[in-house]
């Protein structure tokens, strides 16, 4: 990888330029040109180093999501995997080792439409129960990396009063129409054209005000370059899971996502007698002996062999996009009622 691409990578994935004509930012920074970056994002989304410029919503600010899983028979889990990735609503889809071996993360715009698809699912699947685990509690969520050193060392939490936020359904942002219709065209990502804020389907100053007052707020994460890990050769990964007793839960998280040694930290429900574990992290590395030496050190850093433990490394990766809360075809109306407005 050339030294500028390796700048686009590293440096912009968080604190991208909310202007008019961001690349051209970037390229000053870069002491480059406007084309050259946006050729080389270009580039590099097909490539699949990356898979897009743009927002990393907080979960359950503007739609509802939860993480599911299914005990599939090891003989029908690629059908299985299938008809889990064909819907809309499912952006993650990978096999784990573990009983519980398909998990996936979908996303809806209320409750209620998550729970049916769920449910729709479920019924499809004809594989039992899915297991449902929706975020409670989250401690620290993101997946950007520092390319810049040997490993995955992942970016430092910084210090914010959005950390160890509590999610409920009744949080959910309600949006207004331009407002739905600039988070559809977000869900794909940023345009790679000179002016991509005027392509958002909204006037271009109402798309900047929103975006950078949801970025104020903590409805987005982050707003960057989105890189895709197991590409740029980190391409092993564990989901370790704790049981923690409740009373300890919060300050057991607090202190995890504080160590900076992993990429997710957050509280989900127990599901007993299935599923013991209410607190999650993730961890990546170049190959599984290092991401079991990371699980070793986070334990002994954070005081955590107290608590039963169980690691579910990641097998196959079915799918693998960013969340999608708003359905395109069931905007498609609203679009064409502001448009001739």
């Amino acid at each position: 990888m050339h030294a500028f691409e390796f700048s686009l990578l590293n440096s912009f994935q968080r604190d991208f330029p909310l202007l008019a004509r961001p690349y051209a930012a970037l390229a000053q920074q870069l002491d480059s040109d406007e084309a050259t970056v946006i050729a080389s994002l270009r580039d590099l989304q097909q490539s699949g180093a990356i898979s897009r410029v743009g927002a990393v919503f907080r979960p359950n600010a503007i739609g509802a999501s939860a993480l599911a899983a299914l005990a599939v028979p090891a003989e029908r889990l690629a059908e299985v995997a299938a008809l889990v990735s064909a819907r809309a609503e499912v952006n993650h889809n990978y096999e784990r080792e573990h009983h519980y071996n398909l998990w996936f993360v979908a996303s809806a715009a209320t409750q209620e439409c998550l729970h049916a698809a769920l449910h729709e699912i479920e019924l499809a699947c004809d594989c039992g129960a899915v297991l449902i685990l929706p975020m409670l509690e989250d401690f620290h969520i993101d997946l950007g990396f520092d390319l810049s050193r040997c490993g995955p060392h992942y970016r430092e939490p910084r210090a914010s009063g959005l950390s160890a936020r509590c999610t409920t359904p009744d949080q959910i942002m309600h949006l207004d129409q331009h407002e739905k219709i600039l988070l559809e065209a977000l869900q794909n990502g940023l345009p790679l054209v000179a002016q991509p804020f005027g392509e958002l389907g909204v006037p271009q100053a109402f798309a900047l005000e929103t975006i950078q007052r949801w970025c104020q707020q903590g409805v987005i994460k982050r707003f960057g370059v989105i890189v895709r890990h197991h590409e740029l050769g980190f391409k092993a990964n564990a989901m370790v899971v704790w049981d923690v007793p409740d009373a300890e839960v919060n300050e057991v998280g607090r202190r995890i996502a504080a160590s900076g040694r992993v990429t997710l930290c957050y509280r989900r429900p127990r599901q007993l007698p299935h599923w013991p574990y209410n607190l999650f992290c993730m961890i990546h590395g170049k190959d599984r002996a290092e991401v079991e030496a990371r699980i070793v050190a986070l334990a002994q850093a954070c005081g955590l062999d107290q608590y039963p433990h169980n690691t579910l490394f990641s097998q196959t990766r079915y799918k693998q996009r960013g969340a999608h809360y708003i359905n395109a075809s069931a905007n498609q109306e609203q679009m064409k009622e502001l448009a001739h407005g």
